[in-house]
């Protein structure tokens, strides 16, 4: 079974630095896009960062300038790391991943970790 595990997040003061980081487990053929969400309580959830396998990336203009997302094809993980944090980033983070299961069905679906809480005081 597939499954994305989250790691990274935690407590920081304002204008510090965080590193988020999520590794997809389990059987699987490929994975396309991986990108960072995040949900606050009560709104819906909202794009991050994207990255293709390729390394294109596209960024949420509140996160532009101070988040960079990455990842290791070699290791199935995906980085996002945060920078000059501000309160208003507090909120739980969720990995996402387009992902082939197998070989011979060319159908990639749509898989979210668990989330992880980033919290920055003020």
């Amino acid at each position: 079974q597939v499954q994305l595990v989250e790691s990274g997040g935690g407590l920081v003061q304002a204008g510090g630095s965080l590193r988020l980081s999520c590794a997809a487990s389990g059987s699987f053929f490929a994975i396309n896009t991986m990108a960072w969400y995040r949900q606050a309580p009560g709104k819906q959830r909202e794009m991050v960062a994207t990255i293709t396998e390729g390394g294109s990336t596209t960024y949420a203009d509140f996160v532009k300038g101070r988040f960079t997302i990455s990842r290791e094809n070699a290791k199935n993980t995906v980085y996002l790391h945060m920078n000059s944090l501000k309160p208003e980033d507090t909120t739980v983070y969720f990995c996402y991943a387009q992902i082939r299961v197998t070989k011979i069905r060319d159908i990639f679906y749509q898989y979210w970790g668990q989330g992880t809480q980033v919290t920055v005081s003020s």
